[in-house]
């Protein structure tokens, strides 16, 4: 016990005034005063709690101020920290950190061709089992200082891995195949026999998409008229992009909007955002680690 502790206990536990104690251990009574004003040394609990929301801090800025909770509390046990979702949501109210909020409602691109659509394959099941077997695009529209800039994308359902996009002033069929080749190309070009679900807009319905689809090797799927759910996944990661990038960013020009959304998709969303559909990974690691299970299973199989 400190000598300041012990003459605060006399005065506690025994009644002996503070002026006594002082005077008896050769102390002056301003400096067991000042001693009583300090601040309290911080508990190991109380370090720990600010510890911990640093952390948080560090990792909601890393995700662009959009994770919330759930999120976060992935990135806090890969890092080795033992904490719940309900305590890193508690943490977070307390510093006033916000993930993504609610989506503003979009006008629908979708203009119905005159070409036969393809029939719908999917029904609103939104899984592979591996990758290069469902496949899901769409458009959207940006803002931007020079006027609408068009993005148009494609999706393996497997990770929710964006393969493939391409943005244009112009929402047309040369669009939507420059993000399809893109795909492929990420694929290196085997691509034959995937499913492409899309809606019956009539850059999907062309005859020039039509032909790259054969070429390609991919087949076509298609929703219903004005159903958004039939193709919502797609609707899902525009949504996402929009919520969590886009719209909190002001684009001058198309140029910088391309540049910039595209850095987002290669340098976050496909390497380092964690997705609820891939076991909380990033898309790409997802792919990686059942890639590597998959392998090695086939190597002990073969060995057996």
């Amino acid at each position: 016990m400190t000598v300041a502790g012990f003459i605060a206990e006399q005065r506690t536990e025994h009644g002996v005034p503070h002026t006594t104690a002082c005077r008896a251990l050769g102390v002056s009574e301003s400096w067991f005063y000042k001693w009583r004003r300090r601040p309290a040394e911080p508990t190991s609990r109380e370090v720990r709690r600010a510890e911990l929301a640093e952390r948080i801090r560090h990792f909601f800025a890393a995700s662009g101020n959009t994770y919330g909770s759930p999120r976060i509390t992935l990135d806090l046990w890969a890092e080795g920290w033992q904490v719940s979702e309900n305590t890193v949501a508690k943490i977070m109210a307390d510093l006033g950190l916000q993930g993504r909020k609610p989506p503003r409602r979009r006008r629908s691109l979708t203009r119905q061709g005159k070409r036969k659509a393809a029939r719908d394959l999917v029904h609103r099941h939104f899984d592979a089992v591996a990758p290069n077997v469902l496949w899901v695009g769409d458009m959207t529209e940006i803002d931007t200082g020079e006027g609408k800039l068009y993005l148009a994308t494609v999706i393996d359902l497997f990770s929710r891995r964006l393969l493939g996009y391409a943005m244009g002033a112009h929402h047309n069929a040369a669009l939507v195949s420059a993000s399809l080749k893109m795909a492929a190309a990420t694929r290196g070009g085997q691509v034959d026999g995937v499913i492409f679900h899309s809606d019956r807009g009539s850059e999907y319905s062309s005859a020039a998409y039509n032909e790259l689809c054969d070429r390609l090797g991919v087949v076509q799927s298609m929703g219903r008229v004005g159903s958004a759910l039939d193709n919502a996944a797609a609707e899902s990661f525009h949504s996402t992009i929009k919520v969590e990038y886009i719209h909190r960013h002001r684009f001058a020009t198309r140029t910088e909007a391309r540049l910039k959304i595209a850095t987002w998709i290669t340098d976050f969303y496909n390497t380092r955002r964690r997705h609820s559909a891939a076991g909380g990974l990033p898309p790409v690691e997802f792919e990686r680690i059942i890639s590597k299970a998959r392998a090695e299973a086939h190597q002990e199989a073969q060995a057996a």
